[in-house]
């Protein structure tokens, strides 16, 4: 790299190299002082000294963080796969005291996690692995990740930018369901009329703005969905509780309620043949993570989804 008057750029300090890489991933000061273990006046000081190295500007400074500029984008994409690569070889033993990895750190919606996520890694736990699960919603566990909080989130949307990786984990069918005494009223007519049979029935959801049956709504019916909820759970092992015990309708992923359609506790009210179908994704912040656990409980979780 040259300065922008054409002069040759002196050679670039790896630690600022270090810092500079952790800024771009984590998209702000902040974050990277969290997870260089610096404070964020320092991780400033550098990031003003690597741009006067270069003689340009590497970042813009936002309300909230700062955005890369393409001179950035072009240092991160020649230095993050050596960086990555020294970080293994020179890093810290990612055993802690005693010969004990650290933990793993994993997140994601709830319910997914709890059903799906831990029985898969019971096996892991068993043979020694330490695991801290934390839940939430995608856009806020993303940001954390970014931050170093995280070293895996199961995001329920595909993350926007390069600074994480993202990978396909598993597919979410939706199902309209409701208790046998709701649906022995309202298949017939929703049959015949649509969904303006469920017009008054008592709407189960985990959000007030309705975002699951929104999109069932509009995917299967073509129409948008009115009205609000009568109850709002934000976990939806609550909204199927609530249903199961004859509250109203709702539209939930049908690994949640397998069992209860099984047994008749729920009944699909329809049965379209192409229900809407959500993507989960397994998300990691490239060059992370020294500790090995992290590979083993990503690798597992690809591999034991598919069976979801």
């Amino acid at each position: 790299m040259e300065h922008s008057d054409g002069r040759p750029a002196e050679p670039l300090d790896l630690n600022l190299l270090r810092t500079f890489l952790a800024v771009y991933r984590a998209g702000s000061f902040t974050g990277a002082a969290q997870l260089l273990r610096l404070s964020q006046p320092t991780v400033t000081t550098q990031m003003r000294a690597l741009e006067r190295q270069t003689g340009r500007e590497l970042f813009e400074r936002l309300p909230r963080g700062v955005s890369p500029t393409a001179v950035a984008d072009e240092l991160a994409a020649r230095v993050a796969e050596p960086l990555d690569e020294l970080a293994v070889v020179a890093g810290p033993d990612p055993a802690g005291p005693g010969g004990r990895a650290d933990p793993v750190h994993l997140a994601g919606p709830a319910e997914l996690l709890c059903t799906r996520a831990l029985p898969a890694l019971a096996p892991l736990v068993a043979g020694g692995l330490r695991l801290r699960v934390a839940t939430g919603l995608t856009d806020a566990l993303l940001e954390e990740l970014r931050a170093g909080r995280h070293d895996l989130v199961v995001a329920t949307t595909r993350p926007r930018g390069r600074t994480l990786h993202a990978v396909p984990l598993t597919d979410e069918e939706f199902v309209l369901v409701a208790a046998p005494v709701w649906a022995d009223r309202l298949r017939g007519p929703l049959a015949a009329e649509g969904p303006a049979a469920l017009h008054g029935v008592p709407l189960i959801t985990y959000a007030e703005d309705l975002p699951i049956a929104r999109r069932y709504w509009r995917h299967v019916f073509g129409r948008r969905l009115s009205g609000s909820a009568a109850v709002t759970v934000p976990d939806l092992r609550g909204v199927l509780a609530a249903t199961v015990a004859g509250a109203g309708v709702t539209v939930l992923p049908r690994y949640l309620c397998l069992a209860e359609l099984a047994r008749g506790a729920l009944v699909p009210l329809h049965e379209p043949p192409d229900p809407p179908v959500n993507t989960a994704y397994l998300v990691q912040r490239p060059g992370a993570a020294t500790n090995r656990d992290v590979t083993r409980v990503r690798d597992l979780l690809l591999s034991a989804a598919p069976q979801w």
